[in-house]
């Protein structure tokens, strides 16, 4: 499919996991894709796989936000779709009886302030066009409580969510949809990282998902395309869940 044929996407975190997964995604539904990430390696790696362009930047930089957007127009005179994917999860950020202050405003301000600096500097530019797709990545977590708490992370993605919904509400009539993302456990570098390690963490979560797996980076690059596509052109202001089944699940199968 050709979806996002002749449209310009931003997409942060691109230099691995979900991010890297949807540029390749983007790349093959047609889209000019600008990557944006702190790892200026990986990130021109990836770009040069894509034939992308990118740029690196450091998205709780106000001034560096506003420098990707201003750059991605300067060079290609639009923004079609943005998709504000950046985040940590950092092994610090654990219990609130446990997690120090530092821990958690690191983690807000890469996960929920990088989304609203990228929302703030690129909607003034889809008003411009009259048409837009931002898809902000939050998780089944803002939704759903857990016991083996990430309190920042799980505040921080609970802030995008309804950030995204109300940016949904404000513009829906000026064509510019928002939706949040909300994937479950997804198969990354940053989750085999926290939970390798660890078999019974992972095992503690595995247990919760009907599939009996964790999701696949493309298949949530998938669900990515679909939101920025025209396929989508009557949601917004939605938590757009690829889960798993987990938020639906009471008792998971045997």
């Amino acid at each position: 499919m050709q979806r996002l044929s002749g449209r310009v996407a931003v997409v942060t975190g691109a230099a691995s996991g979900i991010g890297l997964a949807t540029v390749r995604r983007f790349r093959d539904e047609g889209a000019t894709v600008v990557l944006v990430d702190v790892d200026e390696k990986a990130g021109a790696k990836a770009a040069a796989e894509v034939g992308g362009r990118f740029i690196a930047a450091d998205v709780t930089s106000e001034e560096q936000v506003e420098g990707v957007f201003a750059a991605t127009v300067e060079a290609f005179g639009r923004v079609d779709v943005a998709f504000n994917n950046a985040g940590i999860s950092p092994p610090d950020d654990d219990s609130i009886l446990t997690t120090g202050l530092d821990a958690w405003k690191r983690v807000q301000e890469v996960n929920l302030t990088s989304v609203y600096l990228c929302c703030k500097a690129v909607i003034p530019r889809m008003l411009r066009q009259g048409k837009g797709s931002i898809i902000n990545t939050a998780s089944f977590v803002a939704r759903m409580g857990a016991a083996t708490s990430q309190i920042s992370y799980t505040a921080s993605k609970g802030g995008v969510l309804a950030m995204s919904r109300e940016l949904g509400v404000q513009f829906a009539r000026e064509g510019i949809r928002v939706n949040a993302l909300c994937p479950g456990p997804v198969d990354t570098p940053l989750l085999r990282e926290l939970f390798a390690k660890d078999p019974e963490r992972a095992a503690r979560r595995l247990v919760h998902i009907p599939m009996g797996r964790f999701a696949h980076a493309e298949e949530i690059a998938a669900a990515v395309a679909f939101l920025a596509s025209d396929d989508a052109g009557f949601i917004t202001a939605s938590e757009f869940l690829v889960d798993g089944g987990i938020s639906g699940a009471y008792v998971t199968p045997l």
